[in-house]
Formats: structure tokens, sequence, C-alpha cells
């Protein structure tokens, strides 16, 4: 385990590191996720094993601390994971992110833009989400005032999101889950679609084919952004089906026309 201290108050992000050769390769989590129980089987997979490859848990997730001062804006996130990797001396890296961790990774590879190769997003959150009461995830967690999250929502929310979900999302902080999912469902100005269509890096999108057509696929693929159907999972693809999880994003790492 790695670490590096990312705030004025000193709270550090912390990460599992696999040696390898450069340049590196960054996965980042989901909501109340956390990248080594997420991302440890395909990182190590013979398709996309040799590179160092930092497993990181963004600040109020996992293994990292979980100051309840810090705003869990995606801004946020994103400049504390660029001072962790700038720790790390990663440059260039080819990113690999989840969920909420891929609205993170478009916001990072905008403002530090020297930290970032290539992007490939993993069912990643693209547009505003209208909270939802008593819905999973970030809609229904939103859907609380922060108070309210604190004093009874967080046991709501447990009790919705199953056993599976909730065995990392019980390691985040209560104020960090409920402020990045208020976040998250807000987006970004521009949103983080319009940010990943003028990005000029090679990018891809990796969704469950399940789901049907992503939305606005025609404009994001005309931008040279890759979108791959992915078979036999759900939202959490890398866990559902690592082989074409490897593959695709394998695929995707060495593909010379994205961008």
């Amino acid at each position: 385990m790695r670490n590096a201290v990312v705030t004025p108050e000193g709270d550090q992000i912390r990460w599992v590191e696999l040696p390898g050769e450069e340049p590196p390769r960054v996965y980042v989590h989901g909501l109340g996720a956390t990248s080594p129980a997420y991302f440890t089987e395909v990182a190590v997979h013979p398709l996309l094993a040799g590179r160092r490859s930092l497993l990181v848990d963004l600040l109020g997730h996992g293994i990292s601390d979980r100051p309840a001062g810090f705003d869990y804006t995606l801004e946020s996130h994103a400049d504390a994971l660029a001072e962790a990797l700038t720790r790390a001396s990663v440059t260039g890296a080819e990113l690999i992110a989840h969920s909420m961790g891929g609205s993170v990774a478009i916001v990072l590879a905008v403002r530090h833009p020297h930290l970032v190769s290539r992007l490939v997003l993993v069912d990643a959150n693209l547009d505003p989400i209208p909270a939802t009461p008593s819905s999973g995830g970030s809609s229904g967690i939103a859907s609380y005032s922060e108070q309210q999250f604190l004093v009874d929502g967080w046991e709501e929310v447990r009790d919705r999101v199953g056993s599976h979900w909730w065995s990392t999302m019980r390691l985040a902080g209560r104020e960090a889950l409920h402020r990045s999912a208020v976040h998250l469902t807000r987006g970004t100005v521009p949103t983080m679609r319009e940010l990943l269509l003028d990005l000029k890096i090679p990018r891809a999108y990796l969704l469950p084919e399940a789901v049907g057509p992503l939305p606005g696929a025609d404009a994001l693929t005309a931008a040279g952004v890759s979108v791959v159907a992915i078979p036999d999972c759900g939202h959490n693809i890398m866990l559902d089906n690592p082989e074409a999880f490897a593959s695709a994003t394998a695929a995707a790492l060495t593909d010379r026309n994205q961008g």
C-alpha cells in the first residue's frame, strides 16, 4: 500500500501499486466502491498485466482518509487525485475508471492534462442525474439532505443497495458518500459529456450490452470516442465479465485511431 498527502490538512489518498513498465495505468472506482476490490483481477489479467498499475481509492473511500471537512465535488476529487499522482511521479497515465470514477477521470484529464494520456471509461456518468427518493445509488443518496442521510438515511440506503455493494460502501465516510453523490448527480458545467467530447486524447467508453444503445453515442463516435458494448454483464463490467472487460480494455489502450 502506498500513500500521499493531498490536502493542506494532511489527509491522505492511498492505493495498491503493482510494479511494471511505464507509462503507468491508474484504476479509479465508482461511488461507494474501492479500486483494489473492483480492479485487481483485471489489472493482473494476462492482457493487461506487466504495467505499473495504481489501484487508487478516492478521498473518502476505501483505504483513503475520510475527512468530514472536504467538499467532495468532482473537481475536488480530481484535484486530490492529481496531487496523489504527482507525488507518485505519475505522468501520461492511462486511466481506467468506473462510474463516478469515470466522471472524476474526465475532469482530471481536463484540469491536469499532463497526467492523462488515455481514458477508458467504464459505464461512467456523463450527464446530470435526477435525485430519486427510494432508489439505489447516487440518485437515492442525493435525495436526502446531508443531515437526514447522516442520521438514518445511510441505514435506508444500506438496506436498498444489498450486501455486495454495501461491503465496500460501508468503508466510505458518510459525509463523503453523501456529498460525492450530490455532486455526481449535479455534474459539472460544462457537463462531463461535453468535456469528454472536447478532449483530444484517445478515449473509449465501455457499457453493458444489455442496457441498449448509449445515448448520444453517434456524437461521441464522431468526436473520436470508441463506444464498446460488453455482453453478459451489468454495471460492474469488470466483475461480471472480466474476460470481455480485459479484452476490450486492452484493445482500447492499443487503438491508435482514437482521439
